[in-house]
């Protein structure tokens, strides 16, 4: 799996930019999914047990500043950019294939 790099920004302020390196791209989706996870755990900081589907996990990523993954093309020796509707096409496969496995 190619080495994925997730650079986000949560506002406009210079502090809210983060990134995070993983070891491939199904990876990368998991932390894109534990992003949203801390964000709703920080919204609501009383609920023991919080749900969501993937209409609300797009919302998140529709929301934030910026959303980008930067992709090693291993071929080319280079990591190619990638944006928010390639990350959710990328976040819907990976849940789908989980969900599968978990059946």
């Amino acid at each position: 799996m190619p080495h994925t790099i997730v650079l986000a920004k949560y506002g406009e302020a210079a502090g809210s930019q983060h990134w995070e390196d993983f070891d491939g791209v199904d990876l990368a989706m998991d932390g894109i999914c534990q992003m949203y996870e801390r964000q709703l755990k920080q919204d609501n900081p009383n609920k023991r047990q919080i749900t969501y589907d993937i209409q609300n996990l797009f919302e998140y990523i529709d929301k934030l500043p910026d959303l980008s993954c930067l992709v090693f093309a291993p071929k080319y020796h280079v990591y190619e950019p990638k944006g928010k509707q390639w990350i959710k096409d990328q976040v819907f496969k990976h849940l789908k294939k989980q969900a599968a496995a978990a059946n």
